[in-house]
C-alpha cells in the first residue's frame, strides 16, 4: 500500500505522511457500555461457576497475567472472539488496591484474519501479547488526553480507501509493539525490523476487521484518551480467548 505524490513540496509532505499511514492498520462497532461488573461474583455464585479472583484480569491465564507490570493500574483487555475472527470486545479494568474493577466495555474489531503469536507485516492478524500504551494522536484536536497527544492531518486515511474508513485515525493510541515509546504514533522506527510490522494502534471503528489494529467506537476512544493515565502505567492485554487463557 503506497500513495503517489506530486512534484510540489506540499504534495511531497502529504506523500510522506501517507506512507506512514499505509503501514498502519485500517482495512476495514458496536456500541459502548458502562459495565463495571459489580455483580460478577453474585452471578457466578448463582450459576455455580467459580467466583472470579478480583486480583486477576478475568479470563487471562498465567502466561500473559505474569507479563502485566506490577505498577500497572489500568489494563485495556481485548478479548478476541476466536483465533481466526475479526470480532472482539474491549474492556477497561482499573486497579483499586489489589483488586481489578471492570470500568467500561465496548464492542470492537481486531485483524480481519484474527490473531497470531508471530505477527509479520501484511498478515492481517493482530499480535497476541501484553504491550504498554504510551502515546496517542489523531486527525482531530486533543480531546483532553492524558497520554502525550500529536494532532496532525498526517494521520488522515487516504481517500482511495472506502469512505467508511476515512475517519479511522481521527483518534489513535499507539500499541507499543515494535515501536519507540515516547514518539508520535506516526514514527516509523521499527526496532525489531520492518518484517515484524508496526503502527498497530487502538483507533476508531469502521464496522469490520482491520489490518492488525484494534478498533472501537469513537465514544470508546474518547473515553480511553481522557482516562488512560501514564502515571498508572496502562497496558493492553490482547488476543483470542484461547491464547488469553493459556
Amino acid at each position: 500500500m503506497r500513495i503517489s505524490g506530486t512534484m510540489s513540496m506540499r504534495a511531497a509532505a502529504a506523500t510522506a505522511a501517507a506512507l506512514v499511514l499505509l503501514t498502519a492498520c485500517g482495512d476495514g462497532g458496536g456500541g459502548d457500555g458502562g459495565d463495571k461488573g459489580a455483580d460478577q461474583g453474585k452471578q457466578a455464585l448463582r450459576s455455580g461457576a467459580p467466583t472470579p479472583d478480583p486480583t486477576r484480569i478475568p479470563d487471562v491465564g498465567d502466561k500473559l497475567q505474569s507479563r502485566i507490570p506490577d505498577q500497572s493500574r489500568q489494563v485495556v483487555a481485548v478479548y478476541g472472539k476466536g483465533v481466526n475472527s475479526g470480532d472482539a470486545t474491549v474492556v477497561l479494568y482499573t486497579k483499586q488496591g489489589k483488586e481489578w474493577e471492570r470500568t467500561r466495555s465496548w464492542a470492537a474489531h481486531n485483524g480481519k484474519r484474527g490473531w497470531t503469536t508471530s505477527h509479520h507485516e501484511g498478515d492481517k492478524r493482530s499480535p497476541v501479547g501484553v504491550y504498554t500504551l504510551s502515546d496517542a494522536g489523531g486527525v482531530l484536536p486533543d480531546p483532553g488526553a492524558r497520554l502525550p497527544y500529536t494532532a496532525s492531518a498526517s494521520f488522515a486515511a487516504p481517500h482511495y480507501w472506502p469512505k467508511s474508513h476515512w475517519t479511522d485515525f481521527n483518534y489513535v493510541i499507539a500499541i507499543d509493539y515494535n515501536r519507540v515509546k515516547g514518539t508520535s504514533p506516526l514514527d516509523q522506527t521499527r526496532p525489531e525490523g520492518q518484517s515484524k510490522g508496526g503502527s498497530i494502534w487502538l483507533h476508531m471503528d469502521h464496522g469490520s476487521g482491520t489490518s492488525a489494529c484494534v478498533s472501537l467506537p469513537k465514544s470508546g476512544m474518547e473515553y480511553l484518551l481522557k482516562n488512560l493515565d501514564p502515571k498508572l502505567h496502562p497496558v493492553v492485554v490482547m488476543g483470542d480467548k484461547a491464547h488469553l487463557a493459556a
